[in-house]
């Protein structure tokens, strides 16, 4: 799990606490913290596939793979639905005895992403049998999904916040006021459902995609003042 920190605005907190201007407290200070979580629907897909060659030649490397991989994207760029992009492209030598340089391999991805999993697990089969690999897949929460959930997490971790200050405050008998908070949030990170072996290529189906749900956190401390 990833833990994946982003400090909200100040005016997104202020806007979120409402809270009532208070007189100016020099008490002594409790320091609280609270959280709550939230689901979020893993509705988008990550593919990455990719084309790799051996050989003596790196430019009849090149073009082979250049070849398999402007192939693939014409067949993901067919559904519309589909985003894609390049990924990463190596060319490196290969070693024998000595240390002495045999051949080369150039490998080269490419990444498919989208909401529609039908789509990416098609068209995955269809660049399978391009011979084609894919070296992984993986499904996550859309950015709009996200900042719902986040959103939903943010609201409940600052109300529970509120409470346990009034409580912290209530059992000492003392009025307060909140000094400082710090919002943080924290989820799941992208959810690896296959990878893909050389040898299992050619002969896969297409494979089976279920979302599923990541949960995401929201995190709020800081510092209540009481009264002196």
């Amino acid at each position: 799990m990833t833990d994946i920190r982003r400090p909200l605005s100040a005016g997104a907190i202020a806007g979120a606490l409402l809270v009532a201007a208070a007189p100016a407290l020099a008490g002594p200070t409790i320091e609280l913290t609270a959280e709550a979580s939230r689901p979020a629907a893993n509705d988008m897909v990550r593919a990455t596939v990719y084309a790799e060659a051996s050989g003596s030649n790196p430019a009849e490397l090149a073009r082979r793979v250049n070849q398999e991989i402007a192939e693939a994207i014409r067949v993901a760029k067919a559904r519309s639905a589909i985003a894609v992009k390049s990924g990463n492209q190596n060319t490196y030598p290969v070693y024998g005895k000595e240390r002495k340089i045999e051949g080369w391999r150039m490998h080269s991805e490419l990444v498919l992403e989208s909401r529609d999993t039908a789509a990416v697990s098609e068209t995955l089969g269809q660049l399978q049998q391009m011979r084609l690999l894919v070296a992984g897949v993986s499904q996550f929460p859309a950015p709009d999904t996200r900042r719902k959930a986040e959103d939903e997490a943010t609201r409940a971790a600052l109300s529970a916040f509120r409470e346990r200050a009034a409580v912290g405050a209530e059992a000492l008998g003392k009025p307060y006021v909140i000094r400082s908070l710090s919002v943080h949030q924290g989820g799941q990170s992208p959810m690896p459902l296959m990878r893909a072996s050389r040898a299992a290529a050619m002969d896969a189906a297409p494979p089976p995609l279920e979302a599923g749900e990541s949960l995401l956190t929201t995190t709020v401390s800081g510092k209540v003042e009481l009264a002196d």
